[in-house]
């Protein structure tokens, strides 16, 4: 009985995914080249379309991703073509349903962003693509890390430094990305993070099976899965910018009136304190925003963003 009850909770997890201590870190350095340069020279960007002013729509025919793929770039409102050496913040979404426009549907990104020196650099990443080369394809790791960055960044002047934050899924994959490329982002942030998957090995595959997903094509056989977990990275994110925020699943201030707790953002609030007990044995630095009420929904995700910005991009970064 205890383990159905635990495989039906880590249920309710992830199918919700849809939806203070600094420390310096030295400018990273360019994408790195990865095992997959043929396919990453031949994407292209196929088209360009402008979605308000500030909002661009590019379509990316990605080898590594199997076709093509959006990206939606918010540029700073200095922004004037043919300026350089803009920061790059890179958003990415959560699982299950929306997909990456989630991030800038309310307009409180383009607010927030306005005035830093940062393009916002929003990716495709797929239903259910766990932020990993999958063994058969797609290769979300390589379109984001690799592709993306080689084809979006010159286009719009972006310079050395870059942060990386995501909510639900999404923060999975920011602190993989950041622990998995060293020195291509100076900052990472995760909001409502998947930041433990294997505290349910057998939950997690039972969860991807119902979504049609076979685990050992994503992060291959459970003793792999810590290449692809968080709580196992921690120890590799050393030198970079840390953000981790999750509620209790009770309703909260930024709920509509009283109701049942949360199952997801309770179980991914231990999911965080695991991570950030594993990042404190490893004397990794991490500024955590454990609020206590909230639940696993938008209000809250993009109230973190907000207190997150400082961390992600400093203030010398204003124009």
């Amino acid at each position: 009985m205890k383990t159905f009850v635990a495989w039906l909770v880590l249920v309710v997890i992830v199918t919700g995914c849809q939806s203070t201590t600094e420390s310096a870190a030295p400018p990273p350095a360019r994408p790195p080249a990865a095992a997959t340069a043929t396919a990453t020279a031949t994407a292209t960007v196929v088209s360009q379309e402008a979605v308000d002013e500030r909002t661009d729509r590019l379509v990316i025919d990605s080898p590594a991703a199997g076709g093509e793929r959006s990206v939606w770039v918010v540029k700073p409102a200095a922004w004037k073509p043919g300026s350089t050496g803009w920061r790059a913040l890179y958003l990415l979404h959560g699982c299950c349903a929306g997909g990456a426009f989630d991030w800038l549907r309310t307009g409180e990104v383009a607010r927030l962003t306005a005035r830093l020196d940062a393009v916002v650099i929003v990716p495709e990443g797929g239903p259910m693509g766990w932020y990993a080369d999958w063994r058969d394809g797609p290769g979300w790791e390589t379109f984001h890390m690799t592709e993306v960055p080689r084809l979006v960044e010159p286009r719009y002047g972006v310079g050395t430094r870059r942060a990386v934050a995501g909510f639900s899924m999404g923060g999975l994959g920011a602190f993989v990305y950041a622990a998995r490329h060293p020195g291509m982002f100076e900052a990472a942030a995760s909001f409502s993070g998947v930041l433990d998957t294997r505290a349910d090995v057998s939950g997690y595959r039972s969860f991807m099976a119902g979504n049609g997903v076979d685990t050992e094509d994503l992060w291959g056989d459970p003793s792999e899965w810590p290449e692809h977990n968080p709580a196992d990275l921690a120890g590799r994110l050393k030198g970079v910018r840390l953000y981790a925020s999750s509620g209790d699943g009770e309703p909260g201030p930024l709920d509509h009136g009283d109701g049942p707790v949360d199952g997801t953002e309770a179980a991914i609030m231990r999911q965080n304190r695991n991570f950030a007990r594993a990042a404190e044995k490893a004397g990794v630095k991490v500024t955590t925003d454990f609020y206590g009420n909230g639940t696993h929904t938008w209000p809250y995700w993009i109230r973190s963003f907000e207190r997150a910005l400082p961390l992600l991009l400093p203030r010398d970064g204003l124009r």
